[in-house]
């Protein structure tokens, strides 16, 4: 996977359905209402995320590896 920034992973975050709800500091937390819950995913605002955490992003989101390249 290519390293990619804060504000990439929220605009994809966005195309995919997600709305910002609040940033705090450097955090962003995006949020995506489905059928009966809520999926909330917290997005570093950083240059760049480090791929452990960009893997914690994709699966805490329920989106394939797939949209983040």
């Amino acid at each position: 996977m290519k390293p990619l920034s804060g504000k990439d992973v929220c605009m994809i975050l966005t195309r995919n359905g997600f709305v910002q709800v609040r940033q705090k500091g450097s955090h962003v937390v995006m949020q995506k209402v489905i059928e009966n819950s809520t999926i909330t995913v917290p997005v570093p605002m950083h240059k760049e995320i480090k791929i452990g955490t960009l893997h914690s992003i994709i699966r805490q989101s329920q989106l394939t590896k797939l949209d983040f390249e």
